[in-house]
């Protein structure tokens, strides 16, 4: 199993693909919204909004691991 994390400027994604099967799921927080009203991305915000929803991606991605075969 591969364990994939993006932490783009504007979105935030924890990914699970198995090498046998293909890709097992993803969770993704978009920042888009919130980067919109600053008229572009402000890093600082970026930063602070992927410490705070990546967590809780990764912790939907083990939820959701034995669902999919995973352990």
């Amino acid at each position: 199993m591969i364990l994939a994390l993006e932490s783009s400027c504007d979105e935030s994604a924890v990914a699970l693909f198995d090498p046998a099967r293909g890709p097992a799921g993803e969770w993704v927080h978009s920042q888009v919204a919130l980067h919109e009203r600053h008229g572009g991305v402000v890093p600082d915000l970026a930063a602070r909004e992927h410490l705070r929803h990546l967590p809780p991606l990764l912790a939907l991605a083990i939820a959701g691991a034995p669902d999919r075969g995973i352990t």
